[in-house]
């Protein structure tokens, strides 16, 4: 079988590259046709092909219906025979964020990309940020500058060197939501600090000795290199604070200590998503979701990061 995709990125990673490396395991899998830089994450198959420039979320258009599970927030169907809407409400809480695992098998990223080139003098986290639109609305689940100051700070602080990811939709193929970030202007994490004036989240990390940028450390423009690079340098981090979603997917393909923090997502909005057969959770067995809905943090006016730093503290 040809396995034909260019979905959102985390949805190539959870509905896509599980399956497919399933069917390498049984010898069915004849090729691979991706978007530009993928090659790394499909490392088992020989035959792998770069045709897209682009990524759509138009979900029947990226090719998921040719997978056996073509939505990453349910498998209704193959759990209860029929759809969403037609489940009881018992039914859709013990089929929220749960797949159909029968054909999925995810790769051990973690040993095939262990490495002594992205190795520092202390252990690593990854804190991966993002800064686009979402649903429509303007940039809502991201790390703030007062946040990320707090992280650094508490990281660097207890022995702990810091690799802070946040792209700028320049790096790799881009899906609708990433154009539209662009178009927009949503560009920069920014605030006015007191004694420093407007500053970046990138200039944020100047201010610590033990705070790389990513982009410092992965300089290539091509995308399968920026990508291998990537796995290699997260396969040797000792665990991961990120923004949920796509972000969040990618480190959880290590099987690390990841905590993530969702705010607008239908994972942040339905009861028992994270269940013990929720796919972040078949992903890592280290996994900690915080959850702060966009709803509570327009009315407080603030996000609230309380637990997610407690639960830093606690686990790193």
């Amino acid at each position: 079988m040809v396995i034909d995709l260019h979905p959102e990125f985390g949805l190539e990673l959870v509905l896509g590259i599980p399956y497919a490396y399933w069917l390498h395991e049984r010898g069915e899998l004849e090729g691979i046709r991706t978007v530009k830089g993928m090659k790394p994450f499909y490392y088992f198959c020989d035959n792998v092909e770069e045709v897209y420039d682009y990524r759509t979320i138009d979900n029947g258009a990226a090719g998921l219906n040719s997978l056996p599970n073509n939505w990453i927030h349910h498998n209704a169907m193959n759990m209860f025979g029929k759809g969403w809407g037609e489940l009881t409400e018992a039914q859709q809480h013990q089929s929220n964020g749960t797949l159909d695992y029968s054909k999925w098998v995810v790769p051990n990223y973690t040993e095939q990309y262990s490495n002594d080139e992205f190795k520092f003098d202390k252990p690593f986290v990854v804190i991966s940020n993002r800064y686009n639109i979402e649903h429509g609305q303007p940039p809502i689940g991201f790390f703030d500058i007062k946040v990320l100051y707090d992280m650094f700070d508490y990281f660097t602080t207890n022995g702990y060197k810091v690799i802070y990811k946040r792209p700028k939709n320049t790096e790799f193929p881009l899906d609708t939501n990433e154009l539209n970030s662009i178009d927009a202007g949503f560009t920069d994490i920014q605030s006015d600090v007191e004694g420093h004036g407007v500053m970046t989240d990138y200039q944020l990390t100047e201010f610590f000795d033990d705070v790389i940028l990513l982009d410092d450390i992965i300089q290539s423009k091509d995308t399968q290199i920026y990508n291998e690079s990537q796995l290699k340098l997260f396969s040797n981090a000792d665990g991961f604070v990120a923004m949920g979603g796509g972000s969040t997917l990618l480190c959880c393909l290590f099987n690390k200590p990841t905590i993530s923090y969702f705010t607008t997502s239908i994972e942040c909005g339905r009861q028992d998503y994270f269940g013990e057969d929720n796919y972040y959770r078949k992903l890592c067995d280290k996994f900690y979701p915080i959850l702060d809905n966009e709803d509570n943090i327009k009315s407080r006016g603030e996000k609230d990061y309380t637990e997610m730093i407690k639960k830093i503290k606690e686990v790193l």
